[in-house]
């Protein structure tokens, strides 16, 4: 959204697009939470919880593929977006413009712009302008975020007589990537696209910070997440048996 918002000089409301795009996975999160409450009653029931270490690392790998799925798609859903931004204009109406979407003309429009990266997309990448800081800090802030329900819900199975209460400890894991995202990493990333916006930039640092921003995420999920999430369930653990003693004083 925001190399989009550069690409059409909208930004604000490229930006404002993110939230109707991300119902999309807010309704995965919605239907995948309920089915990982299940695993983790019936691993419960059937004592058997240790299987929830393995199915849970098969989830974050889960997580790792659709982030690289993500990563190709990037460039098409740049294209995509950026019509769809300028066909606001026109109708200013995100029902009309989902209506608009399933139209059997706009939809072989949209099938016919698919494309995957090729080398012109990766033309002008560069980390020249980009903090170091900021590479490493949304690396481990898209990492925490992936493992932290997890995390969560793999100290309750350890702690089943607790669990209601390890699960709404996930917070004490993704806070820390909330901070993270909030004060060091998005405005950075605000930053450089407002200069590229402003003509102090290229278009070409926008395009570096979109690709190492989802470079993180391909990376955190498959490597970092996978080496957290062990430790990340036993420090919400800790916690919880920090809150049990409290109300048994």
């Amino acid at each position: 959204m925001r190399l989009t918002g550069v690409r059409t000089k909208r930004l604000a409301l490229s930006l404002s697009f993110v939230n109707a795009s991300l119902l999309v996975s807010r309704m995965s999160n919605m239907l995948q939470a309920p089915l990982l409450g299940g695993m983790v009653d019936t691993s419960i029931l059937q004592n058997n919880v240790s299987v929830l270490w393995g199915n849970f690392r098969l989830i974050i790998f889960a997580a790792f593929v659709g982030n690289l799925i993500g990563a190709i798609l990037t460039p098409f859903a740049v294209s995509i977006f950026t019509k769809v931004v300028k066909k606001f204009d026109q109708v200013q109406s995100i029902p009309k413009l989902i209506l608009l979407a399933f139209y059997p003309s706009n939809m072989i429009k949209v099938a016919k712009a698919f494309k995957l990266p090729s080398r012109n997309s990766l033309k002008g990448i560069s980390l020249k302008g980009i903090p170091t800081l900021f590479l490493w800090l949304n690396l481990i802030m898209v990492s925490i975020y992936a493992i932290g329900v997890l995390c969560s819900l793999m100290a309750g199975a350890l702690i089943p007589t607790y669990r209601v209460t390890a699960t709404q400890l996930s917070g004490i894991v993704n806070g820390i990537a909330t901070i993270l995202f909030t004060l060091m990493v998005d405005p950075i990333a605000a930053h450089i696209t407002d200069q590229t916006a402003r003509g102090e930039r290229k278009e070409a640092d926008v395009r570096s910070v979109v690709f190492y921003i989802v470079l993180g995420r391909v990376v955190g999920t498959l490597i970092l997440s996978q080496i957290l999430f062990v430790p990340g369930a036993h420090y919400i653990k800790l916690v919880t048996l920090f809150v049990k003693g409290v109300f048994l004083q």
